[in-house]
């Protein structure tokens, strides 16, 4: 069973930082795509960040210059390095990657974690 389980959430400054962490577990193949979205009170969820397997990246234009992208593939671990936060940042970050689980007749599919809240106030 795939699970994906995120960290680093929490209470910050305007102008502070944070580094989100998503860690997926259990029988896994092949990770593709590694993805952050994130979705503010009455709006749409939005792609914030994406990471290709072989470490091609793209991100929203809201975030360019201040969010960094990472993974670490021998921990099948996305980051999402976050700094110069503002207020409008505050939502809560989902990760996501498309994974090919090592199991007999296994097919690609998209995973998702659970949430983590992000809260960017003085």
């Amino acid at each position: 069973q795939v699970q994906l389980v995120e960290s680093g959430g929490g209470v910050v400054q305007p102008g502070g930082s944070l580094r989100l962490s998503c860690a997926a577990s259990g029988s896994i193949l092949v990770i593709y795509g590694m993805n952050w979205y994130r979705q503010a009170p009455g709006k749409q969820r939005e792609l914030v960040a994406t990471i290709t397997n072989s470490g091609s990246t793209s991100y929203a234009d809201s975030v360019k210059g201040r969010f960094t992208i990472s993974r670490d593939n021998a921990k099948n671990t996305v980051y999402l390095q976050m700094n110069s936060l503002k207020p409008e940042d505050t939502a809560v970050y989902y990760c996501n990657a498309n994974i090919l689980p090592r199991v007999v007749a296994g097919e690609r599919r998209d995973y998702w974690g659970q949430g983590t809240q992000v809260t960017v106030s003085s």
